[in-house]
């Protein structure tokens, strides 16, 4: 079994702590892309225009030997609606609510797709391919005294992310966010910011999860609702993630 340095708030090394048996589980990057297609595809909604739509017209067809198409058109007009190649009509193959979008996998599936992930943000290769930005000097996985749970806010954890050696990746984010192309700017998500730093706690109750929700790209997670959409986000594993120590403990009861 290996071990791992436990980093203060001050940015020393407080300690060591076994890493547990979950983060050397096999690296599949196929089931882990697998889980979180499924986990998409799940939180869809059904929808689809209504049934009527584009349908709501008193139309007729003028036949043929007039030279024109044999649309159907309005009864008091000579304007083609209604049939799906024109303007105004309706739609040739809308989708449809009865439409089922989940996805099933088996349980041992997700259960390794979510070790695996966890596993790669154990790995500072894996983690560097995806992006991230820290100091070689950084140990994986990167854990940190319970005292962390404590900061009250953003200033706080992202000095703390500068003395440990990983606040390269907080100004890549902020310097990456972007305004979003397209309708999305309408709909209360116009600004795009890249996936930062993975914060794993070993309770919901703390002040970090209020002290780090401003910084770009950082997330908050208790260890018992950490899944694979997290720690590999788009199903690109190795995310950069700091555990606190009671966290670890925490995992090492994953695999017993």
């Amino acid at each position: 079994m290996t071990t791992v340095n436990v980093y203060s708030v001050k940015g020393e090394v407080a300690g060591t702590v076994d890493v547990p048996a979950a983060f050397s589980a096999e690296y599949r990057p196929d089931l882990i892309k697998k889980a979180i297609l499924a986990a998409a595809a799940n939180g869809r909604q059904p929808y689809g225009p209504n049934k009527r739509a584009g349908m709501r017209h008193s139309v007729s067809t003028w036949g043929k030997g007039r030279g024109v198409a044999r649309v159907q058109r309005l009864a008091d007009g000579r304007r083609a609606t209604q049939s799906p190649n024109n303007v105004s009509g309706r739609r040739a193959h809308p989708p449809k609510v009865e439409r089922i979008w989940a996805q099933k996998v088996n349980k041992k599936e997700l259960k390794l797709a979510r070790l695996s992930a966890l596993a790669a943000t154990a790995n500072a290769e894996c983690v560097k391919a995806r992006g991230h930005k820290f100091d070689d000097k950084v140990t994986f996985p990167i854990v940190v005294e319970d005292d962390f749970q404590d900061l009250t806010t953003a200033k706080e954890v992202g000095q703390m992310f500068d003395v440990i050696g990983i606040g390269y990746d907080l100004d890549r984010a902020k310097e990456g966010t972007k305004i979003r192309a397209g309708r999305g700017k309408m709909r209360n998500r116009k600004y795009r910011s890249p996936v930062s730093v993975l914060i794993v706690v070993s309770d919901r109750e703390v002040p970090v999860f209020k002290g780090a929700q401003n910084l770009p790209g950082v997330e908050v997670e208790d260890v018992r609702t950490l899944n694979t959409s997290l720690l590999a986000p788009g199903g690109d594993a190795g995310r950069l993630a700091v555990y606190t120590k009671s966290a670890i403990e925490k995992i090492g009861e994953w695999t017993e």
